[in-house]
């Protein structure tokens, strides 16, 4: 495939001008010899622009067939949106690419006799067992991992650093003055097969123990664990308000947990962030608009499953090395954990 560097040269000017020419730069200088030339070069070589490529991609018949293995069912999925926008992720750059999605295929109740072996490749959202992994794997010879990395010498991935997104989460606690914290979270369940899930305890948690304790800040009164839900998160801020003297801030470890929280609190007539400061994590769309806006770590879900589908395409197209692609969180700055007022009352 020719490139520009090939029509620069062929036309015996710079690669910019060649870049600018081709695109329509109606503000470079340059003379209509000059312009033919480059554009004839161009011809010869059978070059396309990038806009070029992507429209001639767009009006042909679909290049790729891929499947999609998401290890939540329809209802963990609605309740917890992590998972949700990284399957619109994948299926909205399928379609820029004018790939075929054509299964979506969930954990819950999924067979391996379903699995259609002529899918030129399968994205699995969430984590399996390894040897669920190798069975799949003797059917379709691509597979790409979001959020779940099995083996990063065997396939590629696309990942967050929990452990350092965590500490992200803390720092900023730390950073207010805060030190008794307190973690409500959920469990990791890694599929074996369908319906069948292995209990593993969730690298948010692990961290969070790991780091509170090292600082002689652990207090195991204030740690509760359940499902990543609503009502659960709901339910466990229930308990810790029964238990009493809760601590000064929560780190909540997704969204709509913190949000079944809020609810709690609220209903105990618990002011957020006065009495207790929050952060949590996800930053999914409900995070802004709760009762009070959440604090919270930003997990680019959609460019997960983006890029899934580009490492697929790429796997395809030749490359044999795999990949692990370790996306970076940020942090969202609202009024749960307290920063503002803290802010607007530092005296003069």
């Amino acid at each position: 495939m020719a490139t520009i560097k090939d029509i620069a040269s062929k036309s015996n000017v710079s690669i910019t001008t060649v870049s600018r020419v081709l695109n329509h730069d109606t503000s470079l200088s340059v003379t209509e010899e000059t312009r033919q030339r480059i554009i004839e070069a161009a011809n010869q070589l059978n070059y396309q622009t990038v806009r070029g490529r992507k429209k001639q991609l767009q009006n042909s018949s679909p290049t790729y067939k891929f499947g999609i293995l998401m290890c939540q069912s329809l209802e963990e999925e609605l309740s917890d949106p992590y998972f949700l926008s990284i399957r619109h992720g994948i299926e909205s750059q399928c379609k820029h690419f004018n790939i075929e999605v054509n299964e979506v295929y969930r954990m819950s109740d999924f067979h391996l006799h379903q699995l259609n072996v002529h899918l030129d490749g399968l994205i699995i959202a969430g984590k399996i067992d390894e040897s669920l992994v190798d069975t799949i794997h003797e059917q379709i010879k691509h597979l790409v991992f979001v959020d779940h990395s099995p083996d990063e010498n065997r396939f590629d991935s696309i990942v967050i650093d929990f452990e350092k997104s965590t500490w992200i989460a803390l720092e900023h606690l730390f950073s207010l003055g805060y030190t008794n914290i307190g973690y409500i979270g959920g469990m990791q369940g890694k599929h074996i097969k369908a319906n069948e899930k292995r209990e593993i305890e969730d690298e948010r948690y692990v961290f969070f123990t790991k780091k509170m304790k090292e600082l002689g800040n652990y207090n195991d009164a204030h740690v509760f664990v359940g499902e990543f839900t609503m009502s659960d998160g709901y339910r466990l801020m229930k308990e810790a308000i029964q238990k009493g003297n809760l601590p000064e801030a929560y780190f909540i470890a997704s969204d709509p947990m913190a949000v079944g929280a809020l609810r709690a609190l609220q209903e105990a007539a618990i002011k957020v962030p006065e009495d207790v400061a929050i952060v949590s994590f996800d930053n999914v769309e409900m995070a802004q608009f709760a009762s009070c806006p959440l604090s919270t770590i930003h997990v680019p879900t959609d460019t997960m499953g983006k890029t899934s589908v580009k490492l697929l395409l790429d796997r395809l197209q030749g490359r044999d090395i795999p990949l692990k692609v370790n996306v970076p969180t940020t942090f969202v700055q609202r009024e749960s954990c307290g920063a503002l007022a803290k802010t607007r009352h530092v005296p003069n």
